[in-house]
């Protein structure tokens, strides 16, 4: 049975339900006539525990049913907002709490552009609705933080200003500005808001490729796995993939291996580089800084690299990407990587593939994964690409200064980009992650622990000294 200590929240707990027993039904060929059972496995008593009613509870999980077979197939975003889900958030913008003490200052008044502040007979402070235009500067200035911000926890995620309010009052996501990094989906308390899944096209490939005789099915496992299902060894997580019906188990972090040389020698020519490697910062810079996307790195992602190699090796195979990334779904649609990857999946799904085969990884024998760079292995924390990049110029004897810069978080690569768009930092080379942390902080990770980064460094030591040249001359699909 399913522990609460596998991931960090009762809503991945419950979105990891419905995708296992969905699993199990696809597995066995049932799922077309028991589909209308799961909710009431899943809600199984008359007592509501999360929602108003089991009734409402019910019809969530039905929507989440919809999400673990790939949502709505006209909607191009690998995320969606489940309406029914989403009632329960206010929308009130900024307010003025009890706090207030009707003080003498005033700042809060003088400080509104608007004239949005006004005060009762108790010289209690109010905001005009019909003028604030949400600017927060109030807050900033109320010496009793008296001021507060009702925002949406699905707002105060999104650094890109994606999510605005419908007049139904649920979460409205613009594609045109969301970059798919699933910061909404892991911080929605409701979990209105979910990333659409393709674990019943992962469960068709691997069945149709009738135990890896009419075509191989490869797992693509990001260098972030070191830091997710604690309750095994990483060589255990690797077996478990194997009783799942995979062929072979490549690291991605070999595909950043061949990133870090290729982007070395890009740099070079170029002399200054953004890098590729996460799909959600490629798209924000597409959309916010158009005039500086010549400046990215015409190398593939890492999880394109490795894929493009086993596709190379053997036409006919099939490879899915496991790793902690909502974006990587949509990247995987794109036409410059859809030739290599035929499906992704994330950590979540991963442990409810396991778990819809009964398939306890804790007790299995493990299997060694080997081959990336240590160097390969850290792109998985905010930094480590930088770190390859200057290791890639020194193997490579090229003798250019390198000024990296690593952005943890969207907030940070936005003030970077801003002010290298306006020649206001001396740095040559972008290092852009999405997720705070890196990829250990991607919203489809099973947990968001302060030990990822450590763990991560000690799955990099156990490459010993390999360079990173060595470990791509040695790639052996």
């Amino acid at each position: 049975m399913q522990k609460m200590r596998k991931f960090d929240t009762k809503i991945q707990h419950l979105k990891y339900k419905v995708l296992r027993e969905i699993a199990k039904e696809a597995w066995e060929g049932t799922l077309t006539e028991k589909v209308i059972e799961i909710p009431k496995r899943i809600i199984p008593g008359k007592v509501p525990t999360l929602r108003c009613c089991v009734y409402k509870e019910r019809a969530v999980v039905g929507e989440r049913m919809r999400m673990a077979m790939g949502g709505d197939k006209q909607n191009p975003n690998v995320i969606e907002v489940i309406d029914i889900a989403c009632d329960e958030c206010p929308v009130g913008g900024h307010e003025v709490s009890n706090a207030c003490r009707g003080c003498m200052m005033h700042r809060c008044e003088d400080v509104c552009k608007k004239g949005a502040i006004y005060f009762d007979n108790h010289h209690i402070a109010h905001i005009d609705k019909s003028k604030c235009v949400e600017c927060g500067l109030c807050a900033k200035v109320c010496p009793y933080g008296a001021i507060i911000n009702r925002k949406r926890p699905c707002q105060n995620a999104c650094k890109v200003k994606a999510i605005s309010v419908s007049e139904d009052k649920t979460a409205l996501i613009d594609n045109k500005k969301c970059i798919s990094c699933g910061a909404c989906v892991y911080n929605c308390p409701f979990g209105a808001i979910v990333d659409k899944s393709y674990i019943l096209e992962v469960i068709d490939i691997l069945k149709g490729s009738e135990n890896n005789t009419k075509y191989k099915v490869y797992a693509v496992v990001a260098p972030s796995i070191a830091s997710q299902f604690t309750y095994a060894t990483l060589g255990q997580v690797m077996s478990g993939l194997k009783q799942l019906g995979f062929y072979s188990i490549a690291e991605a972090a070999l595909g950043a291996d061949i990133v870090a040389v290729e982007e070395a020698r890009e740099f070079a020519k170029k002399e200054f580089l953004i890098s590729s490697c996460c799909p959600a910062f490629v798209d924000f810079v597409e959309k916010n800084f158009p005039a500086m996307r010549e400046y990215v790195s015409t190398s593939i992602s890492p999880m394109g690299a490795i894929s493009r190699r086993i596709k190379e090796a053997d036409p006919t195979s099939k490879v899915i990407f496991i790793g902690p990334c909502t974006a990587k779904k949509a990247e995987a649609k794109k036409s410059t990587v859809s030739t290599y990857v035929d499906q992704v999946l994330t950590f979540e799904e991963l442990q409810a593939l396991y778990d819809s085969r009964d398939i306890d990884i804790s007790t299995l024998e493990e299997t060694t994964l080997e081959g990336a760079s240590g160097y390969g292995r850290t792109f998985a924390r905010c930094g480590g690409l930088g770190e390859a990049i200057a290791e890639g110029l020194k193997e490579q004897g090229i003798d250019i200064p390198l000024k990296a810069i690593s952005c943890n978080g969207i907030e940070e690569c936005r003030l970077t980009l801003l002010k290298k768009s306006k020649n206001l930092i001396d740095v040559n080379f972008i290092e852009g992650m999405a997720c705070v942390g890196g990829c250990i902080g991607g919203a489809g990770c099973l947990t968001h622990s302060d030990k990822n980064a450590q763990r991560i460094q000690d799955y990099s030591r156990q490459a010993g000294d390999k360079t990173i040249q060595d470990a791509v001359d040695g790639i052996d699909l």
